[in-house]
């Protein structure tokens, strides 16, 4: 076996979630000595804003200095998402979509394998998927992603048209 394809199976590479036209990149935590790799991989899936939902464990200054905005919305490992977080995972892609139809947001926990990969499966569901394409759509990229206990709380998520324009409209960046 090679060391690429051991380093893969070790460190899952970015996954890049495409659904009527919102676009995520699920990937595991930076570190401070790999942020500037990390920085690359942003740039190139035209990322301006991270969402990190583990405890920061890295410096934020290079991401701001290249214009890429860190928003914390931590919760417990192994868990979903309190509802408060959930409403500012919303309120932060509405945001993001209406400033730049083709923005790409990307979200991290620690590996990439459960709330990071959680948030974004919330998304998909809100712009019309159930919950099991949306898991199935993220673990072809992301092997292993959304545990039992994630999977249940997908499972019983009522959507709320939360990805839709207030004033009744389609949003042509978020709803098509």
């Amino acid at each position: 076996m090679s060391s690429i394809m051991r380093q893969k199976d070790i460190r899952p590479a970015p996954a890049r979630i495409e659904f009527k036209g919102m676009k995520f990149l699920i990937t595991d935590r930076p570190s401070d000595h790999t942020i500037h790799t990390y920085i690359l991989e942003l740039k190139k899936h035209d990322v301006s804003t991270v969402v990190r939902v583990c405890e920061p464990s890295y410096k934020i200054d290079e991401l701001k200095s290249q214009g890429i905005v860190v928003r914390d919305l931590a919760f417990e490992d192994g868990t979903f998402p309190p509802q408060n977080v959930v409403d500012e995972w919303f309120e932060i892609l509405r945001q993001k979509y209406q400033e730049n139809p083709e923005a790409c947001v990307a979200v991290h926990c620690v590996a990439g394998l459960g709330r990071a990969p959680v948030l974004v499966a919330l998304a998909l569901i809100e712009l019309g998927l159930k919950y099991e394409a949306a898991v199935e759509l993220i673990r072809d990229k992301r092997r292993g992603a959304i545990n039992s206990k994630q999977l249940s709380y997908l499972e019983k998520y009522k959507p709320k048209s939360r990805l839709k324009h207030k004033n009744g409209h389609k949003n042509s960046c978020c709803v098509q």
